[in-house]
C-alpha cells in the first residue's frame, strides 16, 4: 500500500485548524514536514505519530487538579 501524502490544506482539515497554524507548527519545526519544490508536504503516517506524542506529551504537562488528587494520601 502506498503511502498517503498530505497538502498543508488537508492537514489543516485533518487536525481542524487553519493553514496558518501547519505552517506555523512547520517553520518552528514542530510538524514533520517536507518540502516539494516551494510545497509543503506530510506523511499521514507521521502526522499520526505526531498526534500520539504529543497527545502523550500533553497528559505529562496536564497539572494536577482537584479532582486529580481526590484519593491522593499525603
Amino acid at each position: 500500500m502506498a503511502e498517503q501524502v498530505m497538502t498543508i490544506k488537508q492537514v489543516a482539515e485533518y487536525l481542524q485548524v487553519t493553514k496558518k497554524t501547519i505552517y506555523a507548527l512547520t517553520w518552528q519545526s514542530e510538524l514533520p514536514g517536507f518540502k516539494v519544490g516551494k510545497a509543503w508536504r506530510f506523511k499521514k503516517e507521521d502526522i499520526d505519530r505526531w498526534i500520539e506524542m504529543n497527545k502523550e506529551n500533553s497528559k505529562k504537562e496536564r497539572p494536577k487538579t482537584e479532582a486529580n488528587n481526590k484519593g491522593d494520601s499525603k
